[in-house]
C-alpha cells in the first residue's frame, strides 16, 4: 500500500536525513511530506536543500515552509546578517553555502534553492484524514484562512481538535525526549535533531510506525504510542 510519510524539522542535518531515508526504505509510491525548518543549527543546510529539490523534482516530495526558512529569506532580502537569524543558527547556514563556493551575502541563494523555498514549499498540505503544517493551526479556522503567525510561529500549547476532524501533523516545538508527541488529534514530530538527546523522525501517518536517525548514523524504530525504553 502507498504510504504517507512525514519528516520533522531537519535543521541542516543532511547525514541524519540520508540515513533516515535509507532506513525507511523509501518506495516509489510513497508520498513524503517534510514540515519545514530545513536550515540553521546543523552543519549542511545547503546540502539538505539540494536533497529536497531532487526528491521534489522526482515528484515524491510535498515540502512545507518553516519559520527558519522564512527567517533566512527575510535576512537575505534586507541584508540583516547580525540579527535574529544569525543567533538562531543562520551562521552555520551561511558557512554551508560558502563551502559550495557560494556566498549568500553577496549573491543571494542559488536560483533553484530560492525558487524551492519561495514557490515549491507549501504553507499547508491537506489529505483525506490529516493536515500538515509547520507549527500549529487555529482549531476553528478553515485551512485557507490560517494566519502565518499560527502556521509558522505558534508553539504547541495542547491544541484542540480542528473543526475539520482531521489530525494535525506538525513540527516546530522540539520534543526534547527525542520522541514524537501525540494527543490523538494532533502529532508533533520535531524531535530535536540538533540536540544532545534528539533524533530526526519519520512517521507513517496511517500506521503510526516511527523511524529515527541521528547525524552519527544511529537508528531506531518503534510505534507512535510506544516510547522507546532507551
Amino acid at each position: 500500500m502507498p504510504r504517507t510519510l512525514a519528516i520533522g524539522d531537519i535543521h541542516g542535518h543532511l547525514d541524519a536525513l540520508e540515513t533516515l531515508a535509507e532506513f525507511v526504505s523509501l518506495r516509489s509510491d510513497d508520498t513524503l511530506v517534510t514540515v519545514g525548518d530545513y536550515v540553521d543549527r546543523g552543519p549542511d543546510s545547503a546540502g539538505v536543500i539540494e536533497w529536497l529539490i531532487r526528491e521534489f523534482d522526482e515528484g515524491q516530495l510535498v515540502p512545507l515552509r518553516g519559520n527558519h526558512d522564512i527567517m533566512m529569506l527575510d535576512s537575505l532580502d534586507v541584508g540583516d546578517w547580525e540579527g535574529d537569524w544569525k543567533s538562531f543558527g543562520g551562521d552555520k547556514t551561511l558557512k554551508s553555502y560558502r563551502r559550495l563556493g557560494f556566498d549568500p551575502k553577496k549573491d543571494g541563494l542559488p536560483e533553484r534553492h530560492r525558487r524551492f523555498l519561495d514557490s515549491d514549499c507549501q504553507k499547508i498540505h491537506v489529505t483525506d484524514h490529516h493536515f500538515f503544517v509547520h507549527a500549529n493551526a487555529h482549531y476553528d479556522m478553515p485551512f485557507d484562512d490560517q494566519p502565518d503567525s499560527q502556521v509558522y510561529w505558534e508553539k504547541w500549547f495542547d491544541p484542540p481538535p480542528h473543526v475539520s476532524g482531521k489530525t494535525m501533523v506538525c513540527g516546530h516545538t522540539a520534543q526534547k525526549n527525542g520522541w514524537p508527541l501525540t494527543i490523538g488529534h494532533a502529532i508533533c514530530i520535531d524531535t530535536w535533531v540538533y540536540g544532545k538527546t534528539g533524533w530526526l523522525t519519520c512517521l507513517d501517518v496511517e500506521s503510526g510506525e516511527v523511524w529515527q536517525a541521528r547525524e552519527s548514523g544511529e537508528t531506531r524504530s518503534g510505534w507512535l504510542d510506544q516510547e522507546p525504553d532507551d
